[in-house]
């Protein structure tokens, strides 16, 4: 049997629900989940079905209402919010549908932005990490371009380098290709799937689209808030409609 990466996250009878005005929403039910290192899993659903909270609870965005939820074998729960603030600038990234970039700034300033909040990093590295999370996403060329003047697909490979820039521990993208057209996503998640297969990065996918969630190994499907399938070692061939990133 091969060996297995060590787990990166763990859930148990992990719940979620939102209350107001005295009532409860449940969201999420009982999630048992482990999340190696090294592994590109997609969690789809149709809207509602929980599997967004369920990244923001795994991304430090949220918190559940029971259960547990382990990150590198340490409990969750127990963290100060400064720890927790710690985690979510150095140790978690996020990729979103919307882009999120300062539309009057360069790509690499953009970049480079959360390096202005990461700790043990000296301004003087700032710019070699941004050009090299630059290059890892194809956009070498255009680094001194002001975001504005990108394409979509280009602007969201830019918040693919800015979620490197601190090399964190895992990536969650939600819903990366929902603001491009076919094209654009292919590209985009071509660009994911180089950095799972090359450089060994944990990418946990949002996603409605069968197409986009068949990029990973391991597809998990959410309904009405609980886990209905788990399927590992998803395979599947891809046309390759774009061949270089432009």
């Amino acid at each position: 049997m091969a060996k297995q990466n060590p787990p990166l996250i763990e859930t148990v009878d992990l719940c979620k629900s939102y209350f107001n005005d005295g009532m409860e929403t449940p969201v999420l039910f009982d999630i048992d989940l482990t999340i190696r290192e090294r592994e590109f899993i997609s969690i789809m659903g149709p809207s509602g079905s929980g599997k967004s909270t369920l990244m923001h609870i795994l991304g430090f965005l949220d918190t559940p209402t029971s259960g547990s939820y382990l990150f590198r074998g340490q409990k969750t729960r127990v963290l100060h919010d400064d720890e927790l603030a710690r985690i979510r600038a150095t140790r978690v990234s996020f990729v979103f549908q919307a882009f999120n970039l300062l539309p009057r700034t360069t790509v690499l300033d953009n970049v480079i932005l959360p390096l202005l909040y990461h700790p043990t990093i000296p301004a003087s590295e700032r710019t070699e990490r941004g050009m090299k999370a630059i290059e890892q996403v194809g956009l070498t060329e255009r680094a001194t371009y002001f975001t504005n003047q990108l394409s979509g697909g280009q602007q969201q490979r830019t918040a693919i380098a800015r979620s490197l820039v601190t090399e964190p521990d895992i990536i969650f993208a939600d819903e990366p290709t929902g603001n491009l057209d076919s094209a654009s996503g292919i590209q985009v998640m071509e660009v994911l799937q180089n950095l799972h297969s090359k450089q060994g990065r944990t990418i946990v996918l949002v996603t409605h689209e069968k197409t986009t969630a068949e990029y990973a190994e391991r597809v998990i499907h959410i309904l009405d808030g609980r886990i209905a399938t788990d399927t590992r070692d998803f395979k599947r061939n891809h046309v390759k409609n774009v061949k270089h990133l432009k």
